[in-house]
């Protein structure tokens, strides 16, 4: 193979109806992947890891074969953890800076998280160094190009107080991406994601993140963190709604308006009396807002 400069494979804004996300990870995205690998090291055997990649690929399913994919990684390139993240962070293309504009190209990047999740715990595979600072590292990187909602929560998992020092730095950081992490990777319940049973049962531990992040410029960001208070809610409905009261009568924003209606909007259509109350109260304080401007 020749290298050529990082690029992901064009992928379409939304997948067609009846058309697996599998087909994502496909031979086409595995090429890609070693191109961009090559490109910033030259010696890694592109074409023994497409074929090691490719084999009995074709009956898994997305993140199955993401999974597979990254085990490939693990694979053929270094032997050292540190060297082999930093030459998967080295091979990514330019950093998002807008929010939607990837579409689902950024699916490629999956088997990077799953790499990141698989073995940036483990110092056996850093040389018995511990691989926390580079993991962190390669989780803002990566997270600017697809998430790494999914990747994170091992490590709140396993390095709770240390991951959510680092989520702390975070959340001033002037990528949305990034902020977006914060929110996201945090929620007890995050679909698809592995559930972090200790949020489950407390949240407490999260709420000084939402209470940062929920007058951010970005709606993106705002939207991850109704969807958090929502979590919480599901669990936890006291806590939540009090949350949100106490948001309502703070001089809140329109946007911040909107984030407590999202975020109780599960339980508002369940018909609970306190939801219902918190949305109506909510829609009343924005109507009073666009009739005095």
């Amino acid at each position: 193979m020749q290298p050529r400069p990082p690029t992901v494979p064009l992928a379409p804004n939304a997948i067609q109806k009846g058309t697996p996300l599998k087909v994502l990870m496909n031979r086409e995205s595995i090429e890609c992947l070693a191109q961009n690998i090559l490109y910033v090291h030259k010696a890694f055997p592109a074409e023994a890891f497409c074929k090691h990649a490719l084999t009995n690929l074709e009956p898994l399913e997305l993140m199955q074969r993401a999974q597979h994919i990254a085990k490939s990684l693990r694979e053929f390139l270094p032997g050292n953890y540190q060297q082999a993240v930093s030459i998967l962070i080295d091979s990514f293309t330019p950093a998002d800076t807008e929010v939607g504009t990837l579409g689902l190209a950024g699916f490629f990047y999956m088997p990077h998280s799953f790499f990141i999740a698989d073995f940036g715990l483990d110092p056996s595979y850093n040389d018995g160094n511990d691989p926390f600072d580079i993991s962190m590292q390669a989780l803002r990187e990566l997270t600017m190009r697809f998430t790494a909602e999914f990747a994170i929560r091992p490590f709140l998992i396993h390095h709770q107080v240390r991951t959510l020092e680092q989520v702390g730095k975070w959340l001033i950081d002037p990528n949305p991406h990034v902020r977006r992490l914060c929110s996201e990777g945090t929620r007890p319940k995050l679909p698809w994601g592995k559930r972090i049973q200790s949020f489950v049962a407390n949240p407490q531990p999260t709420l000084p993140i939402l209470e940062h992040l929920k007058y951010d410029e970005s709606l993106y960001v705002r939207r991850s963190v109704a969807n958090h208070l929502g979590d919480i809610a599901k669990d936890h409905p006291e806590i939540a709604f009090s949350t949100c009261e106490r948001w309502l009568q703070a001089n809140a924003s329109d946007e911040l308006k909107w984030v407590v209606r999202h975020a109780v909007r599960y339980h508002a259509k369940k018909g609970d009396a306190r939801a219902l109350e918190i949305r109506v109260k909510a829609k009343a304080s924005l109507m009073r807002t666009k009739r005095g401007q």
